[in-house]
């Protein structure tokens, strides 16, 4: 399963997944079409890549010309750094006047783009020139740090073991940036406050599927394309950088109009239950939120890929101390035998059956007053 899959990563700390250059297409592609200038005279930074492998590079050093860009850096980890097994130096780098035996595998690389090297008139990715890095490659270094600082905007597909830290590393700065996460990621503690005031939000990608990527690990692989091992997880893109799926709202029904014809079960004929500890309803589905209510809305997590800032307010995550801070009243001890996964600081409210159940990561909207 794609949870599974990404639990494993974390716990292995095996983040060797690379995105698909269609994907990396596909998402960037919204912004330029938003604002075409978004990329130009800018310096991109593209850490903790894999410029050998990975299509981050591969994608931007194409499109130099065509976005406009000032400069590109990309930087890797040290294989040292990294859990591979059976690793060889690629011949790109082995056949480099620069490669360095020792130097291989404890030292990450960087490659910069920022002039025509090959005198052919353009800027491309014959132009892109290595070295490597003094140090792993590790973001949290004072040389990474450096990079980061000297960028404009920052992209890539971090490891999500780190991904806390690397959240931090890049707000701390206050770049511009697109970044890829697990789908949970928008409820930390140390990234939905970010969401709630609207200062970061999900890519132009949508969220259903997951997303598929290369894998360097035979021993978790989903599929097998072309001959290429592929794995899915819960991945999302989140960025600060506007695009136009942004700004479309959710096509909406009265209340009255999901109780007569959602194509919800759980909504048509029955309507909305109300929480018990919090005075909102829940509703279940993105597109079963009612046009015409005006309170308080318990709405799944994955409302957030549908997110429209002009027409809802985000209110806050129903979810421990978050939650508490709302005003989610404690539940009754006396509960707890009736259903053991109630927690304090989560909704919750009584089945058909008078049974209590807590509906799954839920955040509070309201439509926008």
């Amino acid at each position: 399963m794609a949870n599974t899959n990404l639990s494993n990563a974390k716990t292995a700390k095996y983040d060797e997944f690379y995105t698909q250059y269609a994907d990396i297409q596909k998402e960037i592609n919204a912004y330029l079409e938003y604002d075409p200038n978004v990329f130009r005279g800018k310096t991109v930074l593209l850490p903790c890549d894999d410029p050998e492998w990975s299509n981050f590079t591969k994608f931007f050093a194409q499109n130099f010309e065509a976005f406009g860009l000032k400069k590109l850096i990309s930087t890797s980890y040290a294989v040292d750094s990294k859990k591979i097994k059976d690793w060889q130096p690629t011949l790109f780098e082995t056949e480099s006047p620069y490669y360095d035996a020792d130097k291989s595998r404890t030292n990450g690389k960087i490659f910069v783009l920022d002039e025509d090297i090959n005198g052919d008139g353009r800027f491309n990715i014959n132009d892109l020139r290595w070295s490597y890095l003094n140090g792993d490659g590790d973001f949290r270094s004072d040389e990474v740090k450096a990079l980061r600082d000297e960028a404009d905007i920052i992209i890539t597909n971090p490891p999500f073991s780190l991904f806390r830290e690397f959240f931090a590393w890049i707000m701390e700065a206050g770049k511009k940036f697109v970044v890829i996460c697990n789908k949970n990621c928008v409820s930390y503690k140390e990234v939905f406050p970010d969401v709630k005031n609207n200062k970061i939000w999900s890519g132009r990608t949508e969220w259903a599927g997951g997303m598929w990527f290369e894998t360097r690990n035979e021993e978790d692989v989903d599929k097998v394309v072309d001959g290429v091992n592929m794995k899915n997880t819960p991945s999302i893109w989140i960025t600060n950088i506007d695009h136009g799926r942004r700004h479309e709202p959710i096509p909406l029904m009265s209340m009255e109009d999901n109780i007569m014809y959602s194509k919800h079960k759980e909504i048509k004929g029955k309507g909305y239950v109300h929480y018990e500890n919090y005075d909102a309803i829940d509703v279940p589905f993105y597109d079963a939120i009612p046009s015409d209510y005006d309170g308080l809305i318990g709405v799944p997590r994955s409302f957030l890929d549908k997110y429209c800032p002009d027409q809802f307010e985000i209110i806050g995550n129903a979810e421990g101390d978050a939650g508490k801070e709302l005003g989610f009243k404690p539940y009754p001890r006396e509960l707890r035998k009736l259903n053991k996964s109630l927690r304090d600081g989560q909704p919750y409210y009584f089945d058909e059956n008078g049974i209590p159940q807590k509906p799954f990561g839920r955040i509070i909207i309201r439509k926008k007053q």
